[in-house]
Parts: structure tokens; C-alpha cells; sequence
């Protein structure tokens, strides 16, 4: 199909300068209002006029949404924080340092510089079929293009696929949920809570949506709790290269140890599903075991128990299968 590029369609800009302003603008206009955070995302779609909404919402003059705090029970971070702010602020690097790797492992240094870690966490699907405007599902029409054996699936689901095969594509949402945050999110004056694993949908719930947030919310910040500051974190991400590409297959394995046993863990990948995804079997087992080899040879074969690879992404499942074994067994990597 004939694609224009590089055109923006004609839409009517607002810039709030407080949230309040934004959250009224979104309640007035509702599914035809678009929130424009870094705009790494969003300029892709506008651009290549396959979405092509009514009103945007530019975030970037509501400094409020920006701030990084420490509270009484962990740390603060405003959706409109940059990734980059987030890899630098001493709070988070000090009790999260793992937080700080995962976000410095998300695209370029230029891209950090703008993207933020609301839209790192919202950001939608890139499954090429779909961003290019095919009537798919998740575009609302009634085929899945990647799912056929002749299909381009490489990049695709090997868990939790239905109808659509497209994965989540973010490098922090896995450590939000594997550190048990919390995301807050407000639709005018009401404010609710919602636990990061609980955050974001897969297709067999809403095949159009990624996160729980509906016209008219707003994703206003995400607290991550003390449980587990300075415990052993570990992040890992592979990809096509090494700047610049979203992952293939990451892994995030958050361990309390006593001595060399694990007390608790919580073991999430994501890039092999429509949403990340804890690995509770994996979690169960490893739990009071050693943190050895052993161990973590038993947590990669858990790993990958219920797979189904498509066509072209079979590579994915052993890939997955050695991620969880490393972050078992080898220690974290710094920022």
C-alpha cells in the first residue's frame, strides 16, 4: 500500500503548563485528544498519517511531571522525567542502580535525551505490519499479518499471543514490575494506583490498548517502593545492535539473598509477550535453593515451559532460556 511520509496531518496543539490544565483538556476531549510526552513515539505515527487524532496535548511545559524524589518508602519518578534524568539522579542510582542500566540501555544517547520514562513504559507495540497502517487487529480490523508461516515474525511473540503476535517493546517496564512499583494515574480530580504488573493489557483483554490508561487518563508518575533498594538486581538485553534497537529478548531477576540462598525472587522478560512477564514458576522454584549453577540451569529450562515460537523466532526461546539462567547466576552489570 501507498504510504505519505514525513507529513503531519493537520491537528489543533495545546500546551498545558500544569497537570490540572492537561487533565481538563484530556477530559474534554477524550478519545480524539493524543498526550505528547518526548515525542519519540509519537512523531513516527503522526508522520507516517496512520494515526491521526484531532488534538494533542504537549506535555513538555508541566514541570511538575518531571520531578525524581526520594520518599519515606522509596523513590518518586515523574512520567515526564527523561530517561536520561533518571539514569543520572543519585537517588535512583544509589538505591536502583540496576533502574539506571535498564533506562541507559533504552535507544541512543539522543533519544534518552528526549524520550521519557512514561513514554518508555506506554509506548506502543513495533510490529511492523501494524505501524505501517495494515488493518490488523490491533488496528481495529480482523487478521493478524505476522502470524502466518510466511510472515515477517522474527521480532514476535513466543508467550501469550492472542489473535495479535506483537510484543511489548520497553526496557523499563520489566524492572518496574519486577521491582513492584506503582503507577499513578489520575482522569480529572480522581486518582488511582495501579501495580506496574497490572498496568499494562495484553490482547486477550483489550487487543488495541497496551496499558490500563483510557482516554482521559494520565500516567503522572511511578513509585518504586524501598522492598527492594539495595538488593541483587539484574538486568540483561539482547538485541539486533547494540544502540539504538529494542529488544529482542531482556530479563530482569530482582533476588534477596541470606548467605547463598534466595529468600525471595521476582523474575520478569518482556520482548517475548504482548506485556512483560513474571515468571512465577521460575520464582517458586528458585526460592530457598542456592544461587548457583544448578539453580539456575533448573530456572532457564522453568523458563521456557508453554513456548510457542512462529515461524522465524524460535531463536527467541533458548535465547530467553540463557537470559534467565545468567541473571540467576552472574552478578548485576553496572551503569
Amino acid at each position: 500500500m501507498a504510504v505519505i511520509r514525513d507529513v503531519i496531518p493537520q491537528l489543533e496543539l495545546f500546551q498545558p503548563t500544569s497537570a490540572d490544565d492537561a487533565l481538563a483538556l484530556l477530559a474534554a476531549h477524550q478519545s480524539d485528544a493524543w498526550v505528547y510526552a518526548g515525542g519519540l513515539d509519537t512523531l513516527d505515527w503522526f508522520k507516517d498519517r496512520v494515526k491521526r487524532p484531532r488534538v494533542v496535548v504537549d506535555l513538555g511545559g508541566v514541570e511538575s511531571l518531571r520531578e525524581i524524589r526520594s520518599t519515606a518508602d522509596g523513590i518518586e519518578i515523574g512520567a515526564m522525567a527523561r530517561l536520561t534524568d533518571v539514569i543520572n539522579n543519585p537517588d535512583v542510582r544509589s538505591q536502583f542502580p540496576a533502574l539506571a542500566y535498564a533506562a541507559k540501555s533504552a535507544a541512543s544517547p539522543q533519544i534518552r535525551n528526549q524520550g521519557t520514562i512514561g513514554g518508555n513504559v506506554s509506548q506502543d507495540t513495533r510490529c511492523w505490519y501494524y505501524r505501517d497502517g495494515w488493518t490488523c487487529y490491533r488496528a481495529g480490523g480482523n487478521i493478524c499479518y505476522a502470524s502466518p508461516p510466511t510472515a515477517m515474525n522474527r521480532e514476535h511473540c513466543i508467550l501469550g499471543a492472542s489473535r495479535c503476535v506483537a510484543v511489548n517493546p520497553s526496557d523499563t517496564a520489566p524492572m518496574f514490575v519486577a521491582l513492584e512499583a506503582e503507577m499513578v494515574v489520575r482522569r480529572g480530580s480522581a486518582e488511582r494506583v495501579v501495580a506496574a504488573e497490572d498496568y499494562f493489557v495484553g490482547p486477550e483483554i483489550d487487543i488495541e490498548r497496551m496499558t490500563v490508561l483510557e482516554p482521559g487518563d494520565l500516567l503522572t508518575s511511578i513509585r518504586v517502593p524501598s522492598k527492594w533498594a539495595g538488593a541483587r538486581v539484574y538486568f540483561e538485553k539482547v538485541r539486533d545492535r547494540d544502540t539504538w534497537d529494542f529488544p529482542l529478548v531482556n530479563v530482569v531477576a530482582a533476588i534477596r539473598e541470606n548467605g547463598s540462598t534466595i529468600e525471595d525472587a521476582r523474575v520478569v522478560v518482556n520482548g517475548v509477550a504482548p506485556t512483560p512477564v513474571r515468571l512465577t514458576a521460575v520464582e517458586n522454584a528458585i526460592r530457598g535453593q542456592a544461587r548457583n549453577e544448578q539453580t539456575a540451569e533448573q530456572a532457564g529450562n522453568i523458563a521456557i515451559q508453554g513456548v510457542s515460537p512462529l515461524t522465524h523466532n524460535g531463536f527467541k526461546v533458548n535465547l530467553m532460556k540463557n537470559l534467565v539462567k545468567r541473571s540467576i547466576r552472574d552478578e548485576p552489570m553496572g551503569v
